[in-house]
Formats: structure tokens, sequence, C-alpha cells
């Protein structure tokens, strides 16, 4: 165990063998340990007896496309990172793959070195800081940061890791408007994302589990044309 520490595991899917084999190399070269998978079956497989700690998936694959495949790990090991791959250029598919769970995307073409950056930043956001700020609480909701626990209206609720991540963010800076860019940055830890859709789809769904009615936000709010606000 103390092998993947120091060199995290990262599982390449794709039934391209040229761009498997590219994306492996240059994860290797960055430090990282790599198998290959070429169609959902075999990645299912390699997934769920090597247990990576990230997964490279390509949307298309032959026999259970990339979509499923990712259903099928979160339901069977909760704690893999996902990173997508597209051909599709559509918004839409980007959304789609964001909503069921992916931790990013890439839309093909892409430069290798880009997709090692956003492994490393996906990784990074999973390591548990030295030190952890105490509870922070506003009314009915509150996050335990030491515990890794949310609560709103007494109940815990159940956070994916950048929502939980994006709730702490807001609550650490209550009244400010953060912009799109600015989340990214700071949350995501990106520095050169064009496309923030992500920050709309995660605010989205972290409304659905801790407002009593998303469509009338009372926590997190949009201010129209600059971004978002914690209103505590």
């Amino acid at each position: 165990m103390a092998s993947r520490a120091v060199r995290p595991f990262v599982l390449v899917v794709d039934d391209e063998p040229t761009i498997a084999d590219i994306v492996a190399r240059y994860l290797q070269r960055a430090g990282y340990d790599t198998d290959i998978a070429a169609d959902g079956y075999e990645a299912l497989h390699l997934a769920l007896t090597r247990l990576p700690d990230l997964v490279v998936l390509d949307v298309m694959l032959p026999g259970i496309d990339g979509l499923e495949v990712m259903h099928r790990l979160r339901e069977d090991s909760k704690g893999v990172l996902v990173i997508l791959l597209t051909a599709r250029g559509d918004p839409i598919d980007r959304i789609t793959g964001l909503r069921r769970g992916a931790d990013d995307y890439m839309t093909k073409p892409f430069l290798p070195e880009e997709l090692v950056a956003r492994v490393e930043a996906v990784l990074r956001r999973t390591r548990v800081p030295a030190t952890r700020s105490e509870l922070i609480a506003f009314d009915d909701i509150a996050v335990d940061d030491a515990a890794h626990r949310v609560t709103v209206f007494g109940r815990e609720v159940s956070l994916t890791l950048l929502e939980y991540k994006l709730l702490l963010f807001f609550m650490q800076h209550p009244g400010q408007v953060l912009s799109r860019e600015q989340l990214i940055e700071r949350v995501w830890e990106h520095t050169f994302y064009s496309d923030t859709t992500t920050v709309t789809v995660h605010i989205r769904r972290l409304r659905h589990k801790i407002e009593r009615d998303p469509s009338q936000p009372r926590w997190i709010q949009t201010v129209w044309g600059v971004g978002y606000r914690f209103q505590a």
C-alpha cells in the first residue's frame, strides 16, 4: 500500500489503441502507474480487481459505453475518480457526464500534457489537508470539516467530494459574490478552464441536496451576470 501512496494508479480506457498508449505513456512519465482497457467489460474487470485511484474513460466504447461503465463503478467502488473523454462537442453530452458523476471531462482532440494536468488536479482535490477548520454553521446548515460531515435542518446530507468542497468554500466566504472562474480556480484548482458549465451543473446538484426549494434557493443564490453568493 505504501507504493500506491507514492505512485497513484490510473486506468486508461479507450478503444483507440494509439490514444490509449499515448495517454498511458505520458502518465507514466509523470509518475503514475497505469493499465489500459479497450472496452467497457475489460474496464470494469480491471477497475474492480486492481482498484485504480482514477479512471480516464472514453465515452464511446464497444460493449458498454463509458457512461454505463462510470455508473457501475460508482455503485461498486464509490471512491474511484473519473475523467471522461468525449469526441462529441455538444455541451449537452458534457453536462450529462457531469450530472452522472464525472469528476472532470476532456473533449477530443486534446493535448496529453493537459490531460496529465487534469489528472493531477483531480487527485489533488482528494488529498486530505494536514489541518482542517472547525465547524462552520449558519442557521440550519453546518459543515464539520474535521469529520467531513454536512448537516441540513438536523439531517446529515451525503455529498460528492466536489459538492462538499464547493459548499465549504461558499461557507468560508459568506456574502461574497464568486464568479464561475473563481470557483474553477479555487475549488476545481484549474487555471486553464474556458468552459465553466461544470460549475453550473455542480451548483444545481448541490442545491437539490441542501435547499428546501432548489428553484428558490435560500443559501446559494445566483447573482445574474456575475456568479453566485452564499447568503448567510
